[in-house]
């Protein structure tokens, strides 16, 4: 059975504002295609659930047929599109400080799986892993081809190309495509994600370096993270909780937030900043206590039925199904060969 961790975080919502801007100039009404309005424009720095935005991104490529709309889209961030933290970037010496600082504030522009660097003799590597989830080939592509073009904008170069990158994903269009967008290498279906850049990459000096705009703009973005919450705080809690709301029946989200004295308006308003809504984060609490009480085998199935708040076992088999693909029969049936008890 494959091992998928649930997908979790957020991005900045001007970043998801360049959806709706594009499709707006390619004479489509976002609004309507994506059956919600757009995020609000204001100074506030927003944010979007990650599972919000890959549903984004995949009605709009379903409507417009076009599987590569997210390394198309990439193509046309700027420095705003990445709200505080593009004109941060911007303001840096060199693309090596900008690399630095792209480091040091990631959960401000892009807040999944951590971005780990490591050097090699030729390369600086980023590397993203899987830890919070896959948001799958649009999602992945978007934000590599906006970091390509990112790369591009500030140094004011638009010839630069990474040396080689790998997506944990199949490709998802012809291979000209990523030549085209993205001028280098492409591997799929690795271990992770990464992008290798060429070392004299870091020498490289930016349009626009301002060193006492970039002392303010990291004042301003240190205060940003620090008022993010810290990673799964709320969400950890109602994991905690939600074993002894099931067998109350009352995993809802108003209990919930009864039980975290929290309004049910503050509840939402926290998890949307952790990147996460409360049925989503429901399922994954079930899912989890599920696959732990078919790991005791005393349990009959319409026990477990009953300890997760379903009145009959076909609902909970159906539920079941959707999370992991197969059945709860199938799964145990699975489980006990994997660990060698026979069926």
């Amino acid at each position: 059975m494959p091992d998928s961790a649930p997908l979790r975080g957020s991005v900045p919502s001007s970043y998801v504002l360049l959806l709706y801007d594009y499709l707006r100039h390619q004479g489509y009404d976002a609004t309507v295609l994506l059956g919600q309005p757009a995020p609000s424009r204001d100074s506030a720095p927003g944010r979007t659930p990650i599972t919000e935005w890959k549903g984004l991104l995949e009605r709009a490529a379903v409507a417009l047929d076009d599987l590569t709309l997210g390394l198309r889209l990439g193509q046309h961030i700027t420095p705003a599109s990445f709200g505080l933290m593009g004109y941060v970037l911007l303001a840096c010496p060199n693309l090596g400080a900008a690399l630095q600082r792209l480091r040091e504030f990631e959960r401000l522009y892009y807040d999944v799986s951590p971005l780990r660097v490591r050097s090699t003799d030729a390369a600086l590597v980023l590397e993203w892993g899987t830890e919070n989830g896959r948001p799958g080939p649009l999602v992945d592509e978007a934000a590599i081809s906006a970091l390509v073009q990112m790369a591009r904008d500030i140094t004011g170069q638009p010839q630069l190309s990474p040396c080689r990158i790998d997506f944990v994903n199949a490709a998802n269009c012809p291979q000209t495509v990523y030549d085209d967008v993205l001028g280098c290498a492409t591997h799929f279906e690795q271990a992770t994600t990464r992008v290798h850049l060429p070392l004299p990459w870091l020498a490289q000096p930016l349009r626009q370096a301002d060193p006492q705009l970039l002392h303010i703009l990291q004042q301003q973005a240190a205060e940003q993270l620090r008022r993010l919450p810290p990673r799964g705080a709320l969400s950890a809690r109602i994991r905690e909780e939600m074993p002894a709301l099931l067998q109350q029946g009352a995993a809802h989200a108003d209990a919930v937030a009864q039980r975290l004295h929290l309004s049910p308006r503050s509840l939402h308003r926290q998890l949307a900043r952790e990147g996460l809504r409360f049925g989503a984060l429901r399922d994954e609490c079930l899912h989890q206590l599920a696959c732990d009480y078919l790991a005791d085998w005393r349990l009959q199935l319409s026990e477990i039925a009953q300890l997760l708040g379903y009145s009959e076992q076909s609902a909970f088999t159906r539920a079941f199904r959707r999370w992991s693909g197969c059945s709860p029969h199938q799964y145990r049936k699975q489980l006990r060969a994997d660990t060698g008890i026979d069926s």
